[in-house]
């Protein structure tokens, strides 16, 4: 379980690194809005795990590589931004959360189950 600590600095670099990728997003990414889903810091404060969702982008394996390219330059931003409120920058590491295609894959396959037949209920007691 997080500390309120960790929590706390989770947020901070969530809402800088979401500016980041606003502003300067398209220069590595063109045509895709990159969505920062949820932060997870280390209790050293030392690596962030940053869960990535991309939204008008067919290869998200690709653009996740893409980002993974800049990591030390968006470190260097986000230490730019938070360069006073921190003793050390943290390391980022940038995975793909999957959440938004599991709830579509789990919507089909509950529509999928909706539109089959029922079969009748039977009594065991007849």
């Amino acid at each position: 379980m997080e500390s309120k600590r960790q929590q706390k600095f989770a947020g901070v670099i969530q809402q800088d690194l979401a500016a980041i990728f606003q502003r300067e997003g398209m220069n590595f990414l063109p045509n895709t809005l990159v969505t920062i889903t949820k932060v997870r810091v280390t209790p050293d404060l030392a690596i962030a795990r940053v869960f990535l969702s991309f939204f008008n982008n067919t290869n998200t394996a690709a653009a996740l590589s893409t980002v993974k390219q800049h990591s030390s330059e968006i470190r260097y931003k986000l230490g730019a931004r938070i360069k006073d409120q921190v003793r050390i920058i943290p390391q980022l590491e940038f995975f793909v959360d999957d959440t938004n295609e599991y709830v579509e894959r789990m919507d089909a396959l509950f529509d999928k189950i909706s539109k089959e037949p029922r079969q009748p209920d039977t009594e065991d007691g007849e």
